[in-house]
């Protein structure tokens, strides 16, 4: 009788995400002498994470190699995006940086990689991969991290990136928030509460239930409403939605505007 062979599995495929072309360089000559004992393939290669989320839409990824300081967009906010997904691929982080890094890692049980990476600790991290889950919203919130420079959303099987600048107002809407932009507008699955905590720079609540962008307001009308609460509302750029100001919110939208020069 004659033996059953399995076919060799598919090689793993890997996007290699970081803004210094020698380290990209370094982790495909790793990823080539590892490939004996470990098939894998580089499909592609980013240098920030707002590039890497576009090549996630074009190829199939299996794991990412991502570094964590990187312009545009950083490697914990592109793991953030990622989480949308509903098949992300697995992260696993690289950095320079050991004090910043294990600490961190360690405490979300994510894996973690220290440049110059190295042949045996590349081979350990990859093979965990069938075992791996994917990253949670929950362990990314533990890890250090900025004010992200885009929110997403997951819209008709498409991860969707909408620039924070380019946010006018953010608006509660039961458990979603409304973003509008100029264009049009995103519901994405977020925390009115968070979204101002981690935005509270830029944008300035005008009630219960929106955050508007400091220099999105051009004015103030009164309100035509009979609601004693709101009496007033603002008035924003690009749009002719006004948006009305609660009573107890004035005196300090008022301020904060005036500060800016409306």
């Amino acid at each position: 009788m004659n033996a059953v062979v399995s076919p060799p599995a598919s090689p793993i495929a890997v996007l290699i995400v970081d803004d210094e072309a020698p380290a990209r360089a370094r982790l495909r000559d790793v990823l080539a002498d590892i490939a004996t004992e470990l098939p894998n393939e580089v499909v592609a290669e980013a240098e920030n994470g707002l590039v890497a989320l576009g090549m996630i839409a074009a190829h199939k990824v299996d794991v990412a190699l991502v570094d964590i300081r990187m312009p545009t967009m950083d490697g914990i906010e592109f793991a953030r995006h990622l989480s949308q997904l509903e098949k992300p691929p697995a992260v696993i982080f690289v950095t320079a940086y050991d004090a910043y890094a294990v600490q961190a890692f360690e405490l979300s049980a994510l894996d973690y990689l220290l440049k110059p990476v190295r042949f045996t600790r590349l081979l350990a991290a990859l093979r965990k991969l069938p075992q791996q889950p994917s990253l949670s919203k929950a362990q990314l919130a533990r890890l250090p991290q900025a004010a992200r420079s885009h929110l997403s959303c997951h819209e008709r099987g498409r991860l969707l990136l909408i620039p924070v600048a380019a946010i006018i107002y953010l608006k509660a809407d039961l458990k979603y928030v409304t973003v509008r932009t100029r264009e049009r507008e995103f519901l994405v699955d977020e925390s009115l509460t968070h979204l101002e905590e981690e935005y509270r720079d830029l944008f300035v609540r005008l009630h219960r239930s929106v955050l508007v962008a400091r220099d999105a307001i051009i004015g103030f009308a009164r309100s035509g409403a009979d609601d004693a609460d709101t009496q007033w509302q603002a008035m924003l750029r690009d749009v002719a939605e006004r948006l009305p100001v609660s009573r107890r919110q004035w005196p300090l939208v008022k301020s904060l505007v005036r500060r800016s020069g409306v």
